[in-house]
């Protein structure tokens, strides 16, 4: 008994010494105060929407015209809004992103002198809204008092709005198209024509929910949309010169291509193979053109936030059959110019898009849209309800990691329809996280490791993540400062998901719970909370501790050896194993122990040895010396030092 309580006053005094060395605090990683509300008749406290959730519902008819000369779109929209809310609404808020190209916006205020991405390169007079009436239960009137701020514009009704009422808004409006816009619409001159891609190219409803009523922050750039979901019909004439795409079902294509068009078109519906529409051959041959004049191609999509389109005469046109899990199929379809046919180049980016979205639908939940479109031009890489641009000269595995990226978008956020505006890791992080299971299966592996950040857990991408000065994750667009965005929207919180997935949940336990929450929350508008809720309630972990360290700090992890020793001072009698965490974020851990004798022990250790302190003893049932002691053998864990996760017995 002397002997026990010797050894055991010795070994606290020896983890007390070590202890000095570690600013982990247990009672702040394990704070129980996590959640700020408790769950209510909207959203449920276990994640779900709650048997009264409800959101308001906006469908669309779009008419425009396109004007090659002059570079700009003339359009009506006829926008039908439904009240599902509980309040009475006095009046309407639209985004009216085009503003934002205007010399006086916000966002090119707030561009940096520096330029980068979402800094405009020129400048457009944005909306010109030439008329808008509305109509509701009491008739039809013009006189409609608006007030534009920036990218937003207020419409005052002649009376509130109730609770399941309807009303209607039409607005005549024009705008030039940018030529480089912010990353997401512009043009592109090629030989064979100037390509358009058209985005954020009509007044659009601004999401009225139950978190914060109207949701207005302005669009300035990094930050992108937040929308409601509705039907929406939209056509777009076009001189007949032009191949035109966009978002849904393209219904009348009998109209826009020529009758060996069609053929194609039919064969490639048909077919795993990619069918070329139109080759680089013909784009100049006018025998490629159905007619002359105008042609009007008209498009329809359901149950959609948003779309968009693009149009070019130097377009070379691909398809193919794309085969979801239900024993439905769509079509995968790609338009890029000439100069974009290079080695493994644009050629490819049908293929591409099919193995994409089928991986996604069998993997998550089944693709919703009738057609998914690659488009090559100035736009680096921006998604659209069954639409993405891509950079036109990328090739190989930058362009599969592109078009699987934009194309993963799908999922996040125009299926499951979070804030963007505010919490961008919801849909680039966790889009960034599918997308590494997509590129290791595609072609059996053909640009593994080459996706849009390889190896999580390389010291590099550690270091990267986890850099002094970094944002954390739950800090908005345009507060995340330049250089940390890839970080804090894109990288960190993939990692965070694959840590989860790999070591604290296990791949059962968390695809479980993740497929769950793109079901409960699909055409839904789920918050932070929503997702967490639903991760802890489907996987059975409460995981308070889990988000706090990776959301809403930015705490690193560092578990180091800190020293081998055996009971009653013989190896043989069992190894006692101190490890001691010297940063902030608490992890399961796992330890590898060699002895010389050859044998190989695996200790699984879970994250409540955190809840006790800095310093954690484990025993080992040992026969002889230890030789080695390894941290996280396979560098699963984003320890930010590797060099201390090894103790290697000293050589005498």
């Amino acid at each position: 008994m002397k002997r026990v309580l010797t050894t055991y006053l010795g070994l606290l005094f020896y983890i007390f010494s070590f202890a000095q060395n570690s600013v982990y605090d247990h009672k702040e990683a394990f704070n129980p105060q996590f959640y700020p509300f408790p769950g209510n008749e909207v959203r449920s406290a276990s994640g779900e929407p709650g048997p009264k959730y409800w959101q308001n519902h906006a469908d669309y008819t779009i008419n425009c015209t396109l004007d090659t000369a002059k570079h700009s779109v003339t359009g009506n929209v006829v926008i039908t809004y439904t009240n599902n809310s509980p309040d009475n609404l006095r009046f309407l808020w639209l985004q009216m992103d085009q503003n934002i190209y205007r010399k006086n916006s916000r966002g090119s205020a707030t561009s940096s002198e520096t330029g980068g991405r979402w800094a405009n390169t020129g400048f457009t007079d944005g909306y010109n809204i030439s008329s808008l009436q509305a109509e509701g239960k009491n008739g039809t009137y013009t006189d409609v008092k608006t007030i534009t701020n920036d990218t937003r514009m207020q419409v005052w009704l002649k009376e509130p709005l109730a609770t399941g009422e309807k009303i209607k808004l039409s607005i005549n409006y024009s705008f030039t198209i940018p030529e480089y816009g912010t990353d997401r619409t512009g043009r592109l001159k090629t030989r064979s024509g100037i390509i358009y891609e058209v985005a954020q190219w009509f007044p659009r409803m601004a999401v009225y929910d139950d978190i914060q009523g109207w949701n207005t922050m302005p669009y300035v750039g990094a930050g992108e949309f937040y929308l409601e979901y509705g039907d929406i019909n939209f056509s777009v004439t076009a001189p007949a010169s032009l191949i035109v795409v966009g978002s849904g079902e393209l219904l009348n294509p009998q109209d826009c291509y020529t009758e060996e068009q069609m053929k194609r078109w039919d064969a490639a519906k048909n077919s795993d193979k990619t069918v070329t529409i139109r080759s680089e051959k013909e784009v100049k041959d006018k025998k490629s053109k159905p007619q002359s004049g105008n042609i009007t191609w008209k498009f329809s999509m359901q149950n959609t936030r948003d779309v968009a389109w693009a149009a070019s005469e130097a377009f070379v046109q691909d398809a193919a059959r794309i085969n979801l899990p239900s024993g439905k199929k769509c079509m995968a379809v790609s338009v890029y110019p000439a100069e974009s046919i290079t080695k493994d180049g644009w050629q490819r980016s049908t293929e591409f898009v099919k193995g994409s979205i089928e991986h996604y639908s069998k993997k998550w939940f089944e693709y919703p849209y009738p057609t998914a479109i690659n488009v090559a031009g100035i736009v680096a890489g921006m998604e659209y309800p069954g639409i993405v641009f891509c950079s036109y000269y990328s090739s190989g595995s930058s362009l599969w990691g592109v078009t699987d990226h934009e194309l993963g978008h799908t999922w996040f956020p125009m299926i499951v329809g979070s804030n963007e505006r505010k919490y961008a890791w919801m849909d680039e992080g966790l889009n960034s996280f599918i997308n590494e299971f997509s590129t290791n299966e595609f072609n059996k592996g053909e640009f593994k490791d080459k996706g849009f950040f390889g190896d999580p857990n390389s010291p590099f991408m550690v270091q990267y993540s986890f850099s002094d000065g970094a944002d954390g994750l739950n800090t908005i667009p345009e507060v995340i400062q330049d250089n940390n965005l890839d970080v804090a929207a894109y990288s960190k919180p993939a990692q965070m998901l694959t840590a989860l997935r790999e070591v604290v949940l296990g791949p059962e336990r968390f695809d479980a719970a993740f497929k769950e929450y793109i079901r409960r929350w699909a055409y839904k508008h789920p918050t932070p909370w929503d997702f967490f809720h639903t991760i802890e309630n489907v996987s059975g972990e409460d995981l308070s501790w889990f988000w706090r360290a990776w959301v809403f700090k930015t705490w690193k992890l560092d578990i180091a050896v800190s020293s081998v020793e055996y009971k009653e001072e013989k190896a043989s009698k069992d190894a006692l194993i101190t490890i001691e965490n010297l940063e902030k974020m608490p992890m399961p851990v796992t330890v590898k122990v060699k002895e010389n004798n050859g044998k190989q022990h695996i200790i699984d250790l879970p994250v409540e040895i955190w809840q006790r302190g800095a310093l954690w003893t484990f025993s080992v049932p040992s026969t002889t010396e230890i030789k080695e002691v390894i941290i996280d053998p396979e560098n699963k864990l984003p320890d930010f030092n590797r060099e201390n996760n090894e103790w290697k017995k000293k050589a005498f």
